[in-house]
């Protein structure tokens, strides 16, 4: 039980930090390497000073609606492992962790929907005259994707899991 409660709280950690890295981090959409953009900024590496020059994105819908998603799938995922802690605390031998595994699939199903529009609709939400075949996908919408599945995963893990005392 200690070794399954261990497993959970870290894959649960370990989750919502790549969910941070994803939302906040700048590599969702990489031209070249010295030209990035991620869902707040486009960046440009300066090579005089060495430094990343930002400017914030132009904001298109779809573009926002990645952005929210995102935020509200960090939000869910904070809020349940905050909630778990709570019932690992509060909840009476034999309860279930139905609540944080909800919040925890609500977490993936964000992600998720976050991960699809950008996917098919970056042309949008780029709004850069080149073409996309000069770009590929960055780091971070690839963590991005490689979190849905570990954030389902611990959600049915939370929903099985049983407080034994």
């Amino acid at each position: 039980m200690v070794f399954l409660l261990v497993t959970i709280i870290v894959l649960h950690l370990t989750t919502l930090a790549m969910l941070l890295i994803a939302t906040l981090e700048k590599s969702w959409w990489v031209w070249t390497d010295s030209e990035i953009r991620d869902l707040w900024y486009n960046c440009f590496h300066d090579n005089e000073t060495k430094t990343w020059l930002c400017a914030t994105t132009n904001e298109s819908d779809w573009l926002q609606s990645v952005q929210a998603l995102m935020v509200l799938s960090v939000v869910f995922s904070s809020i349940s492992f905050l909630v778990f802690l709570g019932q690992l605390l509060t909840m009476s031998k034999g309860g279930l962790f139905y609540f944080t595994g909800l919040c925890q699939a609500f977490a993936g199903f964000t992600s998720f929907a976050a991960c699809l529009i950008f996917t098919f609709h970056r042309k949008e939400i780029l709004n850069d005259s080149r073409d996309l075949s000069r770009g590929r996908f960055g780091y971070c919408f690839i963590l991005a994707w490689l979190c849905i599945p570990l954030l389902l995963i611990s959600a049915l893990l939370y929903v099985h899991l049983r407080k034994k005392q």
